[in-house]
């Protein structure tokens, strides 16, 4: 398996890091952080470089904050400087994986998205009699450190991107605690429950490294179980056939794997549904044909769909790219899903 060395050297280099820093400012030009930062740019982005080359670098505090879309979520805003770290980090080692991931991996990846997927799931349901739905059980929150670790590590051979990757990890640690209900694997001890877990939700580091997390269900769904269709958006994710009782003993098969990963399925949100009668999915319903909204309303006005999107804005701006992940929401969704919300505010008001 091949590896990937002098990694590090590339990331903490002035250049990589002013790219850094036009990426983590976008969309956000006029914050007053962004512009303290900018106006004497030279000087901070040299400051950073001489402590990552030092390995003197210390990511700071984050600002968590709740956001409702509909239920509630905690984000967490890393400060400024460390954002643009973030995206050094992950314009050297995202393409690593991106090379690797599945086709059929959707979330908060370039030229993907929710709306390919529901139109992806919505191909196959034409294809297939049924599908097995599945959702991880707290995701964010059960993203087991040291596993992640060695995932990385499989990858990674530059000890100095792994320490940073560490520091970075650890800088989120406990942030999600609260959500976290503790559950014992095969093996366990009582030490268990002092693992390191959670990654803070509106990271591009985060976002990243759940899909390098869950690449390692996609890889086995696809080589192992041999599923011709199988598709994955952040932590929900379908695999379509035509045999009832053969999907049940691969969501078997799935549930034995997550427990290498530290993850259970969610009891209630797993099932094998009929296509024809549609599949609820990321908040529509998906049938052979289409796919439509499962709520009446999806925002009460288009204020409220600006404001969401600013919130996450602020967060850090990775999910104003052309990406579009379970953690945020772009500006592209919003885009899209403004006719819908139209069309069904007219649909109400004639039933008035």
């Amino acid at each position: 398996m091949k590896t990937y060395k002098h990694l590090y050297a590339q990331i903490a280099t002035f250049e990589n890091l002013l790219r850094a820093f036009d990426k983590a400012k976008r969309h956000k030009r006029m914050n007053a952080y962004v512009a303290a930062f900018e106006l004497d740019l030279e000087h901070h982005l040299l400051e950073l470089e001489r402590e990552l080359q030092n390995e003197t670098y210390t990511p700071g505090a984050y600002h968590n904050f709740n956001i409702h879309e509909p239920k509630e979520r905690l984000v967490s805003a890393a400060p400024f400087r460390d954002r643009i770290v973030h995206h050094a980090l992950c314009n050297v080692i995202e393409p690593i994986w991106e090379a690797r991931f599945i086709h059929d991996s959707y979330a908060c990846r370039k030229h993907k998205g929710m709306h390919r997927a529901l139109a992806r799931a919505s191909e196959w349901a034409k294809q297939y009699r049924y599908a097995l739905k599945c959702d991880i059980t707290k995701f964010f929150p059960s993203i087991d450190h040291a596993v992640l670790l060695d995932i990385l590590r499989g990858k990674i051979a530059d000890t100095r991107a792994l320490a940073l990757i560490a520091k970075i990890l650890a800088s989120g640690e406990g942030i999600l605690a609260r959500e976290y209900a503790m559950h014992w694997f095969p093996g366990d001890d009582l030490f268990a429950v002092n693992r390191a877990r959670g990654l803070p939700i509106g990271n591009l580091t985060s976002q990243f490294w759940a899909n390098v997390y869950l690449n390692e269900l996609d890889q086995f769904v696809k080589r192992e179980l041999k599923c011709p269709a199988y598709l994955r958006y952040a932590d929900d994710f379908l695999v379509f056939g035509d045999d009832k009782p053969a999907l049940w003993a691969q969501f078997a098969a799935i549930q034995k794997f997550l427990g290498r990963l530290r993850l259970t399925t969610h009891p209630r949100k797993s099932t094998v549904m009929a296509t024809r009668q549609g599949v609820a999915w990321l908040g529509f319903r998906v049938f052979p044909k289409q796919f439509s909204s499962l709520r009446p309303v999806l925002f009460a006005s288009d204020r409220q769909c600006v404001a969401l999107y600013r919130a996450r804005a602020e967060v850090g701006g990775e999910n104003t790219d052309p990406r579009s992940g379970a953690e945020n929401f772009s500006a592209e969704s919003c885009s899209v899903l403004r006719p819908v919300v139209t069309r069904q505010r007219a649909t109400l008001g004639a039933g008035h």
